[in-house]
């Protein structure tokens, strides 16, 4: 099967939540362990991960040197946080393949994902962003046109636009490398932003892209007989919190979408994956399983996990 596996972000950070350099390291190569499994199992396989802890590092370094450098425009975040996040994936996945003695070529691409200039979103941006800092803090950042807000006794935190992602761009150099025998890690972070100046030309804009929607995206596009949301729990569950929690298994499109519109799945939290998941079924896509890092292998062969199955899968591409 071709898979894509779209990580969340607690497989590149530490348990608290840590994004220093060693408590990245450590979690990725917890995380290229499984996915090395599901390699070793057969699969053609392709990485998406997050990257919201590591961006958030390089704004708080732009509040601090603000005064000193230019801020570093959340494109350019994107793009950073993409090669560094992709060469310690490649490193630790060449090492997991290589102690189960598979053989197989890795590779990490820096990805664009096409947005629509005219998207809502950037008319008014409302997605939060880093830190939290005091007024003065912000008014530096604010006079060089970053969006702020006050958000009462907890101070002003900045807020951009968060587009619906409408391309990734690179996802047929993806595709090349897979048929080449490659895994790919691919389109971090939902993909770095960007729109079209004409034709031929795209150009970064400061936005961010709901990594979750644009694995949708790209798992229709090269694609792929499953998208796998890998999170921190084994399941999707409904009525969460409380006396009547259900883990939900085998599920269908229509009852997903009863249940997110019956606000069972927090905005915050499991609600942008079963978006995802509900998006990618819904758009042709042939399965979606949202389970915990650990199982990612079992859920594609042997069906463990929140599983939504399209009824009537389209004929295959061509490969």
């Amino acid at each position: 099967m071709r898979v894509l596996v779209a990580l969340g972000g607690n497989a590149m950070t530490g348990p608290d939540g840590s994004a220093a350099p060693h408590e990245q390291r450590r979690a990725i190569r917890r995380a290229m362990s499984h996915v090395a499994d599901l390699v070793a199992s057969g699969h053609e396989v392709a990485i998406t991960h997050g990257n919201g802890p590591q961006v958030g590092n390089i704004l708080v370094k732009n509040e601090l040197a603000a005064h000193v450098v230019p801020p570093v425009p959340l494109d350019w975040c994107g793009a950073q946080t993409q090669g560094t996040i992709g060469f310690t994936m490649l490193d630790a996945l060449e090492g997991s393949l290589g102690r189960r003695g598979v053989r197989r070529p890795v590779a990490a691409i820096v990805t664009r994902t096409l947005v629509d200039p005219d998207d809502p979103g950037f008319r008014k941006p409302t997605k939060p962003v880093g830190r939290y800092v005091s007024k003065d803090e912000a008014q530096p950042l604010i006079a060089l046109g970053q969006v702020w807000e006050d958000r009462g006794a907890k101070g002003w935190r900045r807020v951009v636009a968060s587009p619906e992602p409408l391309e990734v761009l690179d996802a047929h150099t993806l595709l090349t490398l897979m048929r080449a025998g490659y895994v790919v890690v691919a389109a971090g972070g939902g993909g770095i932003p960007v729109v079209r100046s004409d034709a031929a030309t795209v150009h970064g804009v400061e936005a961010v892209i709901d990594k979750d929607l644009t694995a949708a995206l790209l798992a229709r596009a090269i694609d792929a007989d499953a998208l796998v949301i890998a999170t921190d729990v084994p399941h999707a569950v409904i009525g969460w919190g409380t006396p009547e929690a259900k883990p939900l298994e085998q599920v269908t499109l229509a009852e997903l979408e009863g249940y997110a519109a019956a606000g069972h799945f927090a905005s915050g939290s499991m609600g942008p994956k079963v978006d995802a998941a509900m998006r990618f079924v819904r758009s042709g896509g042939r399965r979606c399983i949202i389970t915990s890092l650990d199982q990612i292998t079992d859920a594609v062969d042997h069906g463990v996990g929140t599983i939504i199955e399209n009824p009537t899968p389209p004929d295959d591409f061509e490969r």
